[in-house]
């Protein structure tokens, strides 16, 4: 294929009129020219582990959660795709705008676009951590109970949500600084902070939640406790990181805000949000079906369906460097190189994601009991394991495939894949219900929906969707 076909010129759609283009710095030298491959695991490997420590905030959480009992761990599983859902869009997905707005900027050489993006990341993440907050103190109860907690489960999903929402607006912020550092194409910067406050949940979690030491004993609030004062610190270890002058931008402080920045990230982000929404919907449903089968079906599923959340920030972690690479690529007119690197992602998030899916089917005895013994609860993530765990590698590929078109600015058909698996998912395993099959067939309609999601996402690109405006 060569570039000459693509008619898609340097992206200048969020360019102030008759701003000068400075110099490039070195790190978005190399994302225009360095080796793709060498390039994406450089990038990658810290950002896999800044994911995956960010993932391990909920597992630890939920590790000594389930020490307090079948029911405190299915009202934490209640509240875990809720949880999952603000993560996975304030960092994912309108984070993904904001790394890619910035990336475009830095590479049609618009500096100072890039360092006013940070206030406005911090004003549209803000309105939604708020927002997140009002809506979920006022109907969480009632969202509860329809996901089919009740009695002492529901108690303890309450308990737990009440306080991590009060203080959402923090998540969102943490993440927006997150996401203006990854749009430089640093990783590092936001992978330490994050895999330190990661370190410092497995003391202080179980010290709040028992009340170890000097600590109160707060039960599973605690552990919401814990979590809101990492993202305290991890705004303060990030925002001292841009406002110190250690980076590729200098942010400063705001002269005034301007409508077509906003509109640079929101245009991928806003879009984005609506996968992030469907993929929580689709577990927020098939979890309600699962919950008629009683408390404990209920937390084995939300136990095993955990190492399928675990997937989202694996792929994220290969999806983040590829929002700057693609972005930056893109914003340079160099589509040929961007698709290049969408590929390559691809299949590496393909064989990471199917291998854990594998694993996972293979002992899933492994993960389900450093949660919970309960017979009950591993006979259901057992099964669940064991029949979606080999569709996981469709699941990864279509995330980092994903990740690559919000760089890319081209997000009609990755949102359209996302609703044919809610309708593969839901749809499928409402209709075997009816016809009055078990939870196995529930599961394997959610494994054939990833099914569906990767091969949709990864054929509109083959069929050359990045090629038209």
């Amino acid at each position: 294929m060569s570039a000459t076909i693509i008619a898609v010129p340097t992206d200048r759609s969020d360019m102030s009129p008759g701003q000068a283009a400075p110099a490039m710095d070195r790190r978005t030298r190399a994302l225009l020219e360095a080796p793709l491959a060498a390039l994406l695991l450089r990038l990658a490997a810290p950002n896999v582990l800044l994911m995956l420590a960010q993932s391990a905030t909920g597992l630890i959480e939920t590790y000594f959660i389930g020490k307090l009992g079948t029911d405190a761990l299915a009202g934490a599983s209640l509240v875990f795709p809720g949880i999952m859902l603000m993560q996975m869009i304030s960092a994912g997905s309108m984070g993904g705008g904001i790394s890619s707005a910035v990336a475009r900027a830095l590479g049609g050489g618009r500096r100072e676009d890039a360092q006013a993006l940070v206030w406005h990341a911090l004003v549209i993440n803000g309105a939604l951590g708020l927002v997140c907050t009002v809506g979920m103190l006022a109907f969480g109860p009632s969202l509860y109970r329809a996901m089919g907690g009740h009695d002492a489960s529901l108690q303890a999903a309450l308990a737990y949500s009440n306080i991590l929402y009060a203080g959402a607006v923090l998540l969102w912020a943490m993440n927006a600084l997150a996401s203006v550092i990854r749009g430089t194409g640093n990783m590092l910067v936001p992978g330490g902070v994050i895999c330190g406050g990661a370190l410092l949940l497995i003391p202080l979690s179980p010290s709040l939640i028992f009340g170890l030491g000097p600590f109160p004993r707060m039960g599973i609030a605690g552990g919401a406790t814990a979590l809101l004062l990492y993202y305290v610190l991890g705004i303060l270890l990030q925002a001292t990181y841009l406002w110190g002058g250690h980076g590729v931008l200098r942010p400063g402080w705001p002269s005034r805000l301007r409508r077509h920045l906003f509109w640079a990230i929101l245009r991928v982000g806003a879009l984005a949000s609506t996968t992030s929404i469907q993929t929580n919907l689709t577990i927020m449903l098939t979890t309600g079906m699962v919950g008629g089968f009683g408390a404990a079906a209920l937390a084995g599923f939300g136990t095993g369906s955990r190492l399928e959340y675990l997937m989202v920030p694996l792929a994220f972690g290969i999806g983040g460097p590829l929002v700057a690479i693609v972005g930056t690529n893109i914003g340079a007119g160099n589509v040929h190189r961007a698709l290049r690197a969408a590929w390559v992602g691809g299949v590496f998030g393909f064989v990471i994601t199917e291998a854990v899916g594998l694993a996972a089917a293979l002992f899933p005895h492994a993960w389900l009991s450093l949660f919970d013994t309960d017979p009950a609860m591993l006979a259901t993530g057992s099964l669940y394991l064991q029949i979606v765990g080999p569709f996981y590698g469709f699941l990864g590929l279509g995330l980092v495939l994903y990740f690559a078109s919000q760089g890319a600015g081209r997000l009609i058909w990755p949102v359209l894949a996302q609703f044919l698996r809610l309708l593969t998912a839901v749809g499928g395993s409402w209709l075997a219900l009816r016809l009055g099959s078990g939870l196995s067939t529930v599961f394997l309609m959610i494994g054939v929906a990833l099914a569906v999601f990767g091969c949709t996402v990864a054929g509109s690109i083959a069929a050359g969707s990045w090629r038209r405006r």
